[in-house]
């Protein structure tokens, strides 16, 4: 990992906002396709919204009835309590009318965005396990992650609460402003509209620039952290290497970064305090100047007084919560189009209804790269193969020689066809790769890597992984056959040994004896090594050769090497250097070539050993 960065999945607030435009919005839609049978469901919910907006503009209008009795304290006790009482009783049904139209709202909407969610969620992973390999080469893993949980959150926020909250806003809000009109004055109203509205959105973008800067100044102090992080982690290599004074002098330039943040951020808070007791009182304490004025003089009574001030509270909170809504619509609009980017990308051609191991059109395994040229899509002005020719024969093993970089995991790779060459062909049983079923020709191979991943779970279901439907028996064979029976044994649970993530809890050898028992499993036609002891122990190393000398036992095998001591038996050695085939033939034949690259490798490796 290079020096302060860090890896990290994308928050809400990071998803790109997408313009609230005709086109983006018709984009949206095609979110509605997932309703399904909920559609009726919707059309409940926004007869609910239509409620809870209608009960939201009432309710204040009732609550201002209240102040009307300020001025009939002379009345007789009991009329006084009866006429008050009236108005809580009208005031509890409305909030119980609330309450149920408000929960109506909320559990429709829940319904109907989970149900779009399951399908929005089960289409983008699907689409993403059958994705080519190119397509991972030009997206980070956590990236498509985030758009998988964090963009699909962000629409479900959307449905389930901004959607929602935007026309019910928007119906109280501009409802509101109307009823200001009809219950008070136009004298009064004008005021309100041409102060209150302003100055609240003003605040509110003013608040979100202090977010913006309070986001730079966090930024800033992650940055400094990880300085700190590394340098104590480090500490070994900061001193080895004299650099006390360098590490002081990052720190120190970030935590002057972090001080001029920090001061500018004060001062935007200070003038945000300002603005807010300055403005927004000033003009409340204005308007209220201006209705006392009006009620002195008979223009206006106590009633519409109450009835104004509880709708001011009420149109003031939904015209302040409109833009924060908006922006919340807008992440999800930028959310739906990054997640539907992944839904319209173009995939392999995988057919989910084929059953794994089941062999009905079996491959012998006869193998030929003809003229192979290949580049990969991320880098296309680097030639990586150039002409590489070689065949196997069924059952053969053909064993690729070569420096880092010469091509040998590539052509592991087109041999797979996780990638296809762009120029020559890849033949297999005397047909073109091509022409058979993705799908089927890969259950026929298996690959041991040099860094197995196991899947976090048990043994046994990281065995199983290489044929799902084995038997009990069939697994146990496989890890005798994979020396890995004995040490699985050793443990306490047995087969039922949980590997933990990424199967941290086993040794390389451990690691790589589960991963040729899952190979073992699947029993393929065609089977590559690559460089599958080259990171381990001696022992380890000798239980996994024997395990992969077992396992290779009539099956063609791509296998790739840097301890040529390994390969000596291979029927085939293939040396590549930069690209291209410099040297074919059997051990014996290769080490005879003095001026061979493969009889320089060898004796490099004799030496150093």
């Amino acid at each position: 990992m290079a020096k302060g960065k860090m890896v990290t999945h994308k928050s809400k607030d990071d998803i790109p906002k997408a313009k609230l435009s005709s086109e983006n919005f018709k984009k949206s839609f095609r979110l509605f396709k997932y309703l399904g049978k909920s559609k009726w469901l919707f059309i409940l919910g926004m007869f609910f919204i239509a409620g809870t907006a209608s009960v939201g503009l009432y309710f204040p209008v009732a609550a201002g009835k209240m102040f009307g009795y300020l001025g009939n304290t002379g009345m007789d006790t009991s009329a006084f309590s009866s006429m008050v009482t009236g108005t809580g009783v009208e005031l509890l049904i409305l909030l119980v009318i609330q309450g149920f139209v408000s929960f109506g709202r909320v559990y429709t909407f829940s319904i109907v965005t989970e149900n779009i969610l399951k399908g929005l969620r089960t289409d983008t992973f699907n689409k993403l396990v059958q994705m080519p390999m190119s397509f991972f080469s030009k997206n980070q893993v956590a990236d498509l992650s985030s758009r998988v949980a964090t963009d699909i959150n962000v629409i479900s926020e959307a449905f389930t609460i901004n959607i929602a909250e935007v026309i019910r806003q928007t119906i109280v809000g501009v409802g509101g402003i109307v009823l200001l009109v009809y219950f008070t004055s136009w004298d009064v109203a004008k005021w309100f509209i041409v102060i209150i509205p302003p100055i609240t959105i003003i605040a509110i973008f003013y608040g979100r620039k202090i977010r913006g800067y309070s986001k730079a100044l966090q930024d800033k102090i992650s940055e400094s952290s990880v300085i700190v992080s590394e340098a104590l982690t480090g500490i070994t290599s900061v001193k080895a290497f004299t650099n006390e004074q360098l590490e002081i002098g990052k720190y120190d330039r970030v935590t002057n970064d972090i001080r001029k943040f920090g001061i500018k951020y004060g001062v935007m808070r200070g003038a945000f305090f300002a603005f807010i007791i300055l403005c927004v009182f000033g003009s409340i304490f204005f308007i209220l100047y201006k209705m006392l004025l009006l009620i002195n003089t008979g223009e206006l009574t106590t009633e519409n007084f109450g009835k104004f001030m509880m709708l001011s509270l009420f149109v003031a909170g939904s015209l302040g919560g409109l833009p924060e809504q908006l922006a919340s619509i807008q992440r999800a609009l930028g959310a739906t189009d990054r997640v539907f980017e992944i839904i319209d990308d173009t995939n392999e051609h995988i057919n989910l209804a084929h059953r794994n191991n089941l062999n009905l059109n079996r491959v012998k395994g006869e193998l030929e790269f003809k003229n192979i040229q290949f580049t990969y899509p991320t880098r296309a002005d680097f030639v990586v193969l150039k002409d590489v020719s070689f065949s196997a024969k069924a059952g053969e093993t053909v064993a690729l020689v070569g420096s880092s970089g010469s091509g040998k995991s590539t052509l592991a790779s087109l041999a797979l066809r996780f990638y296809e060459p762009n120029a020559g062909e890849y033949i297999i049983d005397g047909k073109k790769s091509t022409d058979y079923e993705l799908t089927e020709l890969r259950d026929q191979m298996a690959i041991v890597p040099q860094d197995v991943l196991l899947f976090g779970g048990t043994i046994r279901e990281n065995i199983l992984y290489g044929k799902p439907n084995a038997t009990e028996a069939e697994v146990i064979e496989a890890a005798k056959q994979a020396n890995a029976f004995d040490f699985v044994m050793s443990f306490p649970d047995k087969f039922e040994t949980l590997v933990g993530d990424r199967g941290i809890q086993l040794s390389g050898g451990q690691r790589q004896r589960v991963a040729i028992a899952r190979a073992v499993l699947k029993n393929p036609s065609i089977l590559i090594l690559d460089e599958a002891t080259s990171s381990l122990d001696s022992e380890s190393e000798r239980l996994v050769q024997e395990a992969l000398d077992k396992l290779m036992l009539g099956r063609t095998s791509i296998v790739i090497a840097h301890r040529l001591s390994t390969i000596r038996n291979a029927d085939k050695i293939v040396v590549l250097q930069k690209g291209e085939v410099v040297e074919m033939g059997t051990h014996n034949e290769l080490i005879k070539n003095e001026n061979g690259l493969y009889h320089k490798l060898s004796k490099l490796q004799y030496e150093l050993n």
